[in-house]
């Protein structure tokens, strides 16, 4: 394998795998030892040092041949924009945000894009991973987005289960009123806050992909 790919790899098995480490089995020891701002502060050290690791590994892996298919950039322009509305929407009305009381969460009742996925952040970057696979299927996209797509719907899925150990029934009615797996045709009818957040996150990332990255995203091909 290329260095560099092999350095990119070993970056983003860093990457995910102190994030599965530090959220789950060594939490509470961590916590104990430094306090809920200390072990906040050596997570964030830690995910910046990895996730840099990542970048300057990347930047240094080959390029591979971007997509000229029509049909994978139409499929990828949509795949982005659902990814942006689940992003956006996500950041509002989420009762199940770290140290939410017990009582709001019982009390939370499913909507915008919380009735598509209860989890509609990381599928947001699942989507975002699935898309540039498509996009770039070469080595150091299937690493990173990869990488992503994993530490998306699989930190999804274990916090769930911590969710449901540390709120009991509390969770289990939220969980009732919402689904892991998203319920598509429910993203119609989120509400007009994640479109539009999301519909200009999505124009200002595509602008930007060709601006920074020299690859034509979304509705601005079509402009020019």
């Amino acid at each position: 394998m290329n260095p560099a790919l092999t350095s990119l790899l070993a970056a983003s098995i860093a990457f995910v795998g102190t994030h599965f480490a530090m959220s789950h089995p060594l939490r509470g020891m961590m916590v104990r030892l430094a306090g809920d701002k200390g072990f906040l502060g050596l997570y964030s050290l830690v995910s910046f040092a990895t996730f840099g690791w990542m970048i300057v590994a990347f930047r240094a892996s080959p390029p591979g041949i971007v997509s000229s298919s029509a049909g994978v950039a139409a499929v990828v322009s949509l795949l982005t924009l659902v990814a942006m509305v689940l992003f956006a929407g996500s950041l509002f009305g989420n009762p199940a945000l770290p140290d939410t009381p017990v009582e709001k969460v019982s009390a939370a009742r499913a909507t915008g894009v919380f009735c598509v996925t209860r989890h509609p952040m990381m599928w947001g970057f699942a989507l975002w991973a699935v898309a540039h696979i498509l996009l770039v299927p070469n080595g150091r996209t299937l690493i990173v987005a990869g990488a992503i797509l994993i530490l998306a719907l699989l930190g999804a899925h274990l916090q769930d289960r911590k969710k449901e150990a540390l709120l009991g029934t509390a969770w289990q009615g939220w969980a009732r009123q919402t689904r892991f797996w998203p319920q598509w045709h429910k993203l119609a009818f989120a509400g007009w806050k994640p479109w539009v957040g999301g519909g200009a996150l999505w124009l200002a990332a595509t602008w930007a992909h060709g601006a920074m990255a020299g690859i034509p995203a979304g509705l601005w091909p079509w402009l020019d």
